[in-house]
């Protein structure tokens, strides 16, 4: 009888899983822009809401984000 180690193996290569921490990265750095713009005072309206950062740019990076981590999914290592 023969004795083999089942050597484990990983899902993803090294390459899927460096994409996937930049897609993270995108989607982390989207969610903290979008953060903030609250007001001290409730009866207080801040117009600061409403601003590109918040509206346009945060969305756009946590959609690319996800774009990444769907491209690092699918990514196929080269053999």
């Amino acid at each position: 009888m023969k004795k083999t180690k089942n050597k484990p193996e990983f899902l993803f290569e090294k390459k899927n899983y460096q994409v996937m921490l930049i897609g993270l990265v995108f989607i982390a750095v989207g969610f903290v822009l979008m953060s903030g713009g609250g007001s001290d005072n409730a009866e207080e309206f801040n117009p600061d809401i409403y601003n590109f950062q918040r509206i346009r740019l945060a969305p756009l990076l946590i959609l690319i984000g996800f774009g990444i981590e769907i491209y690092a999914i699918i990514l196929k290592a080269k053999k």
